[in-house]
């Protein structure tokens, strides 16, 4: 049994939440932008304080592993790993795209079919998606990839099978993948309160990782574009 600070940033949504034994007693989230640098920091502050908790209070921080936005996962794993510097105390890192599963498979008005699969889905911009399949118990098979989603994607699992898609990549899909077995499942986020029982679990299991050490799961290498209007790009236009 532990009381675990979980810290969601990989989208952009910013949530963090205060679990124990595997149930959130407490959550601050913003679902509106990027504003992860501005909110996180004093979402946790206020978790603290309304729970009159110190951050060695806690047993454990969980954070979100990856993938998702650069900058996001950043953010939230600096924050997780000054807690666990500060405090002395274990790190945590949970998939986000097993946590949309988590949620999914807990909504007690969705009913997911026997021997069907479920594809979380992360936007990685265009028409590409970050993404795994699990099967409906929420096991995961296969790596997690990075997927350009056309009317082919897919077609091995929805012939015969149902699948269900969700998550912010999810939406943009829905225009190619028509095949009548496909369902996608709407209002599913990245979001601290599905990380709970995860967190929870890998906990009673002894399942952390060394904070010291600790990179996010990009997925994809980060390249840092020169803005077009830079005064080097004009200096070597006029070249």
């Amino acid at each position: 049994m532990a009381r675990i600070l979980c810290i969601e940033t990989s989208t952009g949504v910013c949530s963090a939440a205060i679990a124990e034994n595997g149930k959130v007693v407490s959550v601050k989230e913003d679902a509106t932008g990027m504003n992860h640098s501005k909110l996180l920091t004093v979402f946790i502050d206020e978790l603290l304080k309304e729970n009159k908790l110190e951050a060695s209070s806690f047993d454990a921080v969980a954070v979100s592993e990856g993938p998702g936005s650069y900058t996001g996962l950043r953010i939230g794993v600096s924050a997780a790993k000054g807690i666990c510097f500060g405090g002395g105390i274990p790190m945590i890192a949970v998939s986000p795209l097993t946590s949309m599963v988590r949620g999914v498979l807990a909504n007690p008005d969705l009913k997911v079919e026997n021997g069907s699969y479920l594809i979380p889905m992360i936007d990685a911009r265009r028409m590409e998606v970050y993404c795994a399949k699990f099967n409906n118990s929420g096991e995961q098979s296969g790596e997690v990839t990075a997927e350009i989603i056309d009317e082919n994607s897919f077609s091995d699992l929805l012939a015969g099978h149902k699948v269900y898609y969700f998550g912010d990549g999810a939406a943009k899909c829905t225009s190619v993948l028509t095949d009548t077995n496909a369902v996608f499942v709407d209002n599913v986020i990245t979001t601290a309160k599905n990380m709970a029982s995860i967190a929870e679990e890998k906990f009673m299991a002894g399942k952390f990782v060394d904070v010291a050490y600790f990179e996010p799961f990009y997925l994809k290498r980060f390249i840092a574009l020169k803005p077009k209007n830079s005064v080097l790009s004009q200096v070597m236009k006029q070249k």
